[in-house]
């Protein structure tokens, strides 16, 4: 595709959605003279996924990596480590960053991502708290693992389970803390979260469910946690895991519209033309993102449209399927997953396997999916979930999956 003499395109993070993004454009052949990436953290853009593989010592940094330094200079596209942008004009399109460099952009995308959020317990400022979110996070809890023997994990969602999962494969007695009844409540039902915590507990984890704690104690290192109840949990270190909020600070600062992340429109347009925002730090109507699926999605249409492919979709939020893997247990959840009032429910479990499943059929349609320990049939019951496709004729055998149902029809 022709460019114009000097039409730059400057992205602001570089994780994995940001990557994904630069290899749809170089895929597409697109028009911008030159790509600046400006990455607030020291590394090139790895896999964030792997990082309790990493924390459990199950496999190297080097296997993080996405693409070779080789990749990107053969497709001229220059990333400045350790270098956020700390100011964007939109008025004279150019952004300053860190290092008091100014440039100018033709287009200019955000991608700055989340940072985890803190419960604001009094002690969240000693040492020894902890976040799992990156890979510095990461490198950080491996030498603490090292250095002491017990560890308390506040949040049972997938991230606070992998940080208590990596922190007790490298020999540290780890307490989990989830203020909800169940584990992993926003995939999971009351009867899987269970069989998920008696097999954590199995593997050695201690959890406590239904309760938190109401401050951290320490003088200069946390030393313990205190609980409603007034009980206190002696730890070396903390890790809070409650959950993400979207980098929206420099979108806000420069004047473009956010609430809770930086406002896009189907095109994934900010309220400033020539700036785009995706991935974590953005917001769509209501909804803002926490998987890297939706964030692939969107650098997938954004490429489209910043190349004006013909027929470029627009972005419209679906179902996101979770698939996760904890402890080896194989984790699928998609749709909804409580039953409504005319609802269906389809359900099976072999607690001595640890394999569960639930499907919700609302009419003729599959409206959520669980499975725990048993996954094989999660990308079929997602496609149905999502196409809102009618099920009639096999509704009596869906259980089974599709082979079965293939094969029966």
């Amino acid at each position: 595709m022709e460019h114009t003499q000097d039409n730059p395109l400057v992205i602001c993070g570089h994780g994995m959605v940001a990557q994904r993004l630069l290899e749809q454009l170089v895929a597409q052949g697109h028009p911008f003279s030159r790509i600046v990436v400006f990455n607030g953290e020291p590394f090139a853009a790895y896999n964030r996924i792997q990082l309790s593989s990493l924390l459990a010592d199950q496999i190297q940094e080097t296997d993080l990596e996405l693409k070779p330094w080789q990749w990107f200079r053969k497709h001229s596209i220059e990333v400045h480590q350790h270098e956020p942008v700390t100011h964007i004009d939109p008025g004279q399109r150019q952004v300053t960053t860190a290092c008091g460099r100014i440039q100018p952009y033709h287009t200019l995308v955000l991608a700055t991502g989340a940072r985890p959020s803190r419960p604001g317990l009094p002690g969240e400022d000693l040492d020894g708290v902890m976040n799992f979110r990156d890979l510095a996070d990461t490198r950080t809890l491996t030498r603490q693992a090292q250095a002491h023997r017990r560890a308390v994990v506040i949040g049972g969602g997938f991230l606070g389970l992998e940080a208590a999962e990596g922190l007790r494969a490298r020999g540290m007695k780890v307490t989990v803390l989830h203020r909800s009844g169940h584990l992993l409540n926003r995939q999971l039902n009351p009867i899987a979260g269970d069989i998920l915590r008696r097999r954590l507990q199995q593997r050695g984890l201690n959890i406590r469910t239904g309760t938190s704690p109401v401050s951290l104690l320490g003088r200069h290192q946390v030393r313990a946690v205190e609980m409603g109840d007034g009980t206190v949990l002696p730890t070396d270190l903390v890790v809070i895991a409650t959950g993400i909020t979207p980098n929206k600070g420099l979108a806000a600062d420069a004047g473009l519209t956010c609430d809770r992340g930086v406002r896009v429109d189907p095109h994934l347009m900010t309220s400033s033309p020539h700036v785009y925002a995706l991935g974590e730090c953005c917001q769509f109507h209501d909804h803002t993102f926490g998987l890297v699926e939706p964030g692939y999605e969107q650098a997938r249409i954004l490429a489209q449209h910043l190349c004006q492919a013909p027929g470029a979709g627009t972005f419209e939020p679906g179902e996101v399927a979770t698939r996760l893997k904890i402890s080896d247990l194989p984790i699928f959840s998609c749709g909804r997953i409580a039953p409504g009032e005319h609802t269906e429910l389809i359900e099976w479990q072999d607690r001595t396997r640890a394999v569960y499943g639930q499907l919700l059929v609302d009419g003729n349609r599959l409206t959520g999916a669980i499975l725990l320990g048993d996954t094989t049939n999660s990308l079929w019951y997602s496609q149905l979930i999502r196409s809102g496709a009618n099920i009639s004729r096999y509704r009596d055998t869906i259980a089974f999956g599709k082979p079965y149902c293939d094969a029966a029809a």
